[in-house]
């Protein structure tokens, strides 16, 4: 053995007999000693591996390995931060390293624009939604994971990145993009809808948030004397800083309304969160939209103004994120990002929707989630979200339009379709009337909707072939029948399909506010607020047990 290993050899030996020292000589209890017990194993294996192994290690690696390995069996939001990782979030804080202004997406292994802001670094450069980035200051992108493409992306304001890009029905193409600051709005539309219902979204609980809410709250009111009513629209917003959740609901309930409580095992960390300031209008009927894709705070603000019997929420069950996370330091500059609590709203209950049982998720059983009451009585349940007052099905929930979607069907159609369309009229007045251009889009030979069924089939064809067996004449058949189907399916549904296409063109042209306004002419749960606002004696009702 060389000298460097058996002094690290011994090193680790000598960790292991103090540590199984004091879990013997002094045992606190149970736990300890299994605490101790377990350190005093994972070190000599540690070691071993280390001194016999065939090939050199890297001690960086495989302890971070380990290490992953252990938080990664609680649940997802419990991280290890390197050393590195500390310094790219100190970057991102600080302000010294900025984003190019996108949303970007993995597609067939390449990393693909699927959502572009207006007047930040990637639109300024002339990149489009659905731009392929081919190249990054000449490096190939093919086979980098989020992570890597996040590292040669990365650099200082006022530098420039060099890319090669593949742009549907054009080809590729070389861009320069200056890196700058990026600003995106958290409440890009806000306006107003039918009826005398004002409107307003908010996408992401950033810094402004709650004054961004209120400002454009307190404008309905001024611009609106006749205002019956306001939406505020929270679906697909993952959440963000608490404080501007709990500033957000203050706009209607009163000062000092306790809001939140984190409670955790350490109860010298939990905390309680109250509104501070005075409220804008504690009368103004509001109606709350949620999905399953709201989350975090923005289930802290409906969920609050729900067991306050403040609001009406409108849509589908919401995530169910209530976990609580707070970052240690671990030596070295490194860091461990820790679940430390949970959340409760003001009936007491959490809104938290799964427990996770070695890192995996759960889903907590109706029959074991608990009865609270809402402020007026309503009963309500834990573990799950936060379900809505008026449950409606979602756009685009179905599972041809569903299918669609998660495959970018649509997504490549608008794609293709725009590069022969360089203007279009206003949201107001533009309506899609290229129908029978989708479905011919979808008949392609180089284009392939691979339904559940046809997934089954080509199964059934690969499983034949090993058996020995050929029954592909009959499974062509079958297929054929599934296509004839498939396409009738489709037209079922065309008035569905058309607004999700008519809301992807408003996007491309006239960024997340056409895409919000397109929304909001084919919008049924945006309709249901506005009917729910406009009838009083409903939307009593609805606020009591």
């Amino acid at each position: 053995m060389s000298t460097r290993k058996k002094i690290f050899s011994g090193l680790l030996g000598g960790l292991a007999f103090m540590v199984f020292t004091a879990a013997t000589v002094s045992p606190v209890n149970d736990k300890f000693f299994e605490i101790m017990k377990a350190i005093e194993v994972y070190t000599n294996v540690y070691k071993e591996v280390n001194t016999y192994y065939v090939d050199d290690i890297e001690p960086n690696k495989l302890m971070r390995t380990g290490i992953e390995a252990m938080v990664s069996s609680l649940d997802p939001y419990t991280n290890y931060i390197s050393e590195t990782d500390v310094e790219l979030a100190r970057l991102r804080q600080s302000g010294k390293y900025q984003g190019i202004g996108a949303d970007i997406e993995y597609i067939d292994g390449l990393p693909t624009i699927m959502v572009l802001f207006k007047d930040q670094p990637a639109d300024e450069a002339g990149l489009k939604t659905g731009d392929r980035l081919l190249e990054i200051d000449g490096r190939e992108t093919a086979g980098y994971n989020r992570e890597q493409l996040e590292e040669i992306m990365r650099g200082f304001p006022g530098t420039t990145m060099k890319l090669t890009v593949e742009r549907p029905g054009v080809g590729q193409k070389k861009l320069e993009l200056l890196r700058g600051d990026v600003s995106i709005p958290n409440v890009p539309y806000s306006g107003m809808l039918a009826n005398n219902v004002g409107y307003v979204a908010l996408t992401t609980f950033t810094q402004q948030a709650g004054k961004n809410v209120r400002d454009a709250v307190s404008k309905l009111r001024a611009e609106n004397p006749e205002l019956k009513g306001v939406v505020l629209d929270l679906r697909n917003n993952g959440g963000g800083l608490l404080n501007e959740a709990v500033d957000i609901v203050n706009i209607f309930v009163p000062k000092d309304e306790l809001i939140v409580t984190t409670k955790g095992k350490v109860r010298e960390w939990d905390r309680s969160y109250k509104t501070k300031g005075n409220p804008l209008d504690l009368e103004l009927p509001v109606a709350v939209l949620i999905n399953n894709k709201s989350a975090s705070a923005s289930e802290i603000v409906s969920g609050s103004l729900q067991d306050l019997d403040r609001g009406v929420l409108i849509g589908q069950r919401s995530y169910g994120k209530g976990l609580v996370q707070n970052i240690m330091e671990t030596g070295y500059g490194s860091r461990v990002k820790i679940t430390t609590a949970k959340y409760y709203i003001p009936s007491l209950r959490c809104i938290q929707a799964l427990e996770y049982r070695d890192g995996k998720p759960f889903d907590i059983p109706d029959s074991e989630r608990a009865v609270f009451k809402t402020r007026a009585g309503r009963e309500v349940l834990d573990g799950g979200g936060v379900a809505p007052d008026i449950e409606l099905p979602v756009l685009g929930g179905t599972a041809i339009t569903k299918g669609l979607l998660e495959e970018h069907v649509i997504f490549d159609f608008v794609n293709e379709w725009v590069t022969s369309h360089p203007t279009i009229d206003s949201v107001a007045d533009f309506r899609f009337t290229d129908w029978d251009k989708f479905v011919g889009f979808l008949q392609k030979g180089d284009y392939e909707y691979t339904s559940k069924a046809e997934k089954a089939l080509e199964k059934a064809l690969e499983a034949t072939k090993e058996e020995g067996y050929d029954i592909s004449a009959q499974l062509k058949a079958i297929q054929a029948q599934v296509d004839k189907e498939q396409l009738e399916a489709i037209q079922s549904y065309k008035a569905e399909i058309i607004n999700i296409i008519e809301k992807e063109i408003a996007g491309r042209y006239y960024y997340q506010r056409g895409e919000v306004q397109m929304g909001l002419r084919n919008d049924k749960e945006v309709q249901e607020a506005i009917a729910v606002l406009n009838d009083p004696a409903r939307y009593a009702k609805l606020l009591k047990p």
